[in-house]
């Protein structure tokens, strides 16, 4: 390994406890999950700000709970709606657009950023976090597959130390500390094969917007359980770990793992392994990020090996499932590659959920977008985000 992407949080100076968080994305699952977390440890945290996208409803009631002073939704008129819900003796400051995140991001008077907006929203924010210097609990892996290498070097200017939430990178972070990142051979993610596990070409032509939301094992929001039925999640988990562990896509393997108890494993140069396992809830990885160094009770069952019995183990198809192997080709490509793979896959997906575009469309769309991409420098944000936006124009035309 060469280096972490940010100053090693076991050696950082972290806040103290209790510390003042801000949520982005508090209504989506990673944020409700934070929030119950945080309600079973009330004494170790402040909720300062709380930001949601559309969901005003859920927001009120969080918000009403919880009593930032700080909220933050999408549009104007989800704010008044969001206002019209909350009672006469609570007024916080309301933002809108999505300088409000950059905004919740950045305040002073917060210490911990759970970053967890959904798809490439979430860079700007993260950034903005960890230009001033905050303790991430990154669960928005879009941050890095869009900017890693800026966020990179803004942590290790500004002190900000980021803690992975994403439950196979934070099985990582675990089996990594306390060792010489030197004496690391491989970093293997595993994937449950979401709901296609086996399945054919053939079929995933025939493939419906909600058997492919139906995953087996994870409770996940719309965009990520199509992600994990095209194996694309897992892909953007390799660029993810690339960025984190300093470690091309050469020693990064996939490993099927249909049960999801072993969420990942480090292999040693001697040829051991350290696995993490528990059953899959991820107010585990959000409570070992947030609450860091700290190990806290948590209300859930813990795992029984006796009970779950087998575990099982199999290689990803990936002419059946060729995200995977689109996601590791664009991360060798260049940085601006991940970019365009990015984009057009957020474009596919919400075609596919609008059902404007078979599942199978999808890679292909992926694939097409690539193709067409000459390397450019992304050097700085502003070009990433340029980028962006344009790979999303391009695809949109290119399917008109």
């Amino acid at each position: 390994m060469k280096t972490y992407i940010s100053p090693w949080p076991a050696t950082a100076q972290l806040p103290a406890f209790p510390r003042t968080i801000s949520i982005l994305g508090c209504t989506g699952s990673i944020g409700t999950s934070t929030l119950k977390v945080i309600e079973q440890h009330p004494d170790l945290f402040k909720i300062t700000a709380l930001a949601g996208g559309r969901n005003a409803s859920l927001l009120a009631k969080q918000a009403i709970k919880h009593r930032p002073a700080y909220l933050a939704v999408l549009t104007d008129e989800i704010a008044k709606e969001l206002k019209a819900l909350l009672p006469a003796d609570y007024k916080p400051e309301i933002l809108t657009g999505p300088s409000a995140y950059v905004t919740l991001a950045s305040l002073d008077e917060v210490s911990l950023v759970l970053s967890s907006i959904v798809g490439a929203a979430g860079f700007e924010p993260t950034l903005a976090a960890a230009k001033k210097g905050k303790m991430i609990a990154l669960a928005n892996k879009e941050s890095l597959v869009l900017g890693g290498h800026i966020i990179r070097a803004t942590c290790h200017a500004t002190g900000a130390t980021i803690l992975p939430v994403d439950s196979e990178h934070n099985a990582l972070f675990q089996g990594l500390a306390g060792h010489n990142g030197a004496d690391v051979s491989r970093l293997i993610l595993t994937a449950s094969g979401g709901p296609f596990r086996g399945k054919s070409k053939e079929f995933l032509k025939t493939v419906t917007r909600e058997q492919a939301l139906n995953h087996p094992n994870w409770d996940m929001g719309a965009k990520i359980s199509i992600d994990s039925a095209t194996l694309m999640n897992k892909g953007l988990e390799v660029i993810e770990a690339c960025h984190l562990y300093g470690l091309p896509p050469e020693q990064i393997d996939v490993v099927v793992h249909p049960q999801s108890i072993i969420h990942s494993l480090v292999e040693y140069v001697d040829g051991s392994q350290l696995g993490h396992l528990g059953l899959p809830n991820m107010q585990i990885p959000i409570a070992y990020s947030i609450c860091f160094p700290k190990i806290v009770p948590l209300d859930l069952k813990p795992l029984n090996l006796a009970e779950i019995g087998t575990l099982t183990f199999e290689k990803p198809d990936l002419e059946v499932f060729p995200c995977l192997k689109l996601a590791a080709e664009a991360f060798s490509a260049g940085q601006s590659h991940p970019i365009v793979l990015n984009a057009a896959n957020e474009v596919a997906v919400d075609l596919f959920l609008h059902e404007k575009i078979g599942f199978t469309d999808i890679p292909s769309i992926i694939d097409s977008a690539l193709e067409r991409h000459i390397s450019c420098d992304v050097s700085e944000a502003g070009a990433v985000l340029e980028l962006d936006v344009k790979t999303r124009r391009d695809v949109m035309n290119s399917i008109a």
